[in-house]
């Protein structure tokens, strides 16, 4: 099975780049182009892609608003590009639903790899680049109250969540708690289903917004 991408930029030249780099590969079909986020809407519901290659910056309509309404359950997933890793733009996308972000200046074997994980369920930040956006942008004061929704949690699974949310891998969670990588796993997957969440970059906006963890602390 290929994975179905929609290249999404309002430079032509831009997206031909796109399509040469990800043609040559046997495992990617490139599906359609859309040169700005209302082309990008419209191109989604037709052609049904597995990701969304989704410039930020573009005029009519940007990739920010594009974003929100193209994602849905079982829809496609859509995977950011910008020129600025400090983008204003980044962590609003993230928040929208967008499974991570690359420099458009990134070597072709990192967007290749990178729409590789993004189609696998996969979230595209390292760790470090993910602490920096969410304690960059994340400045309103922590909640007086946690969600409802937390209350659903064990404790385990709370842990889990806090230090998923700092940028820890599941490796390094492990570690921290003294238990199986596996079972690591396994906590993280019922936490994305109690919280209604896609991925951990969006366990790490909700437990930033909802004042589970703080920027700076820890």
């Amino acid at each position: 099975m290929s994975i179905r991408v929609l290249i999404v930029d309002d430079q032509a030249l831009v997206r031909t780049g796109f399509r040469m780099i990800l043609e040559s590969e046997p495992d990617i079909e490139v599906v359609g182009e859309a040169g700005d986020g209302s082309e990008a809407i419209a191109a989604a519901k037709e052609v049904a892609p597995d990701v969304v290659l989704m410039d930020v910056r573009m005029p009519s309509m940007d990739g920010l608003e594009a974003t929100r309404r193209i994602i849905a359950p079982g829809g496609p997933r859509v995977l950011m590009l910008t020129t600025f890793d400090m983008d204003e733009y980044v962590y609003e996308s993230l928040r929208a639903g967008a499974s991570g972000f690359l420099l458009k200046d990134a070597p072709a074997d990192q967007l290749v790899a990178g729409i590789r994980a993004v189609a696998a369920g996969q979230s595209l930040l390292a760790p470090s680049v993910t602490r920096r956006l969410i304690e960059h942008y994340t400045s309103a004061p922590a909640k007086a109250t946690r969600p409802a929704e937390v209350d659903s949690l064990t404790a385990r699974e709370l842990e889990v969540l806090k230090l998923a949310a700092r940028g820890l891998s599941n490796a390094e969670i492990a570690d921290a708690l003294v238990i199986a990588e596996t079972t690591v796993k396994t906590h993280v997957a019922r936490v994305l289903m109690k919280l209604g969440l896609r991925d951990r970059v969006q366990i790490a906006i909700f437990a930033y917004e909802s004042g589970l963890v703080t920027p700076g602390a820890g």
